[in-house]
């Protein structure tokens, strides 16, 4: 996993305005925040080497793909087959997002499905993984706060 860098007030400048139109050239990007296009370029750079800057990937609600079901299931594993869940897991396409936890649990799965039935069939498909101990399976019932990162940026101004 790469380390990123602190992010600074001029990269704090720059994403934000990355992050208002992602589409952004360089050259819109530089007249925006008033830096040098070779600056500009060179931070983004300097970003995207350091693990800083991801990938943009257009959000996809898995909803527009016939999944309008999200359900999140905390699993307990065999902690020496971390490997071979991941592995698991990632072949399983209704599994968007698996994250290692601390607390009671071990993963957090993120799971996409059609329907109540198809979220019974991912669900079994997860707990006859071999490592998997246990689950327990919550559905998603609203998104309350998107996924953001704005007013972080914004605070990294201010300091």
């Amino acid at each position: 996993m790469p380390n990123p860098e602190i992010v600074d007030e001029v990269d704090a400048k720059l994403l934000l305005a990355l992050n208002d139109d992602p589409r952004a050239t360089v050259v819109a990007l530089a007249q925006r925040t008033g830096l040098a296009r070779n600056t500009v370029h060179a931070r983004l750079a300097k970003l995207e080497n350091s693990g800083g800057l991801e990938a943009f990937d257009h959000r996809i609600d898995p909803a527009a793909l016939g999944y309008p079901l999200t359900a999140f299931v905390t699993v307990h594993v065999t902690q020496r087959m971390l490997a071979e869940l991941s592995e698991a897991f990632s072949n399983v396409p209704e599994i968007i997002e698996v994250i290692g936890i601390s607390g009671p649990a071990d993963l957090l799965v993120r799971v996409a499905a059609v329907d109540a039935d198809d979220l019974y069939r991912i669900a079994g498909q997860i707990l006859a993984t071999p490592g998997v101990e246990r689950t327990s399976t919550a559905l998603a019932m609203r998104t309350l706060v998107d996924y953001r990162l704005t007013p972080l940026l914004r605070r990294r101004l201010r300091t």
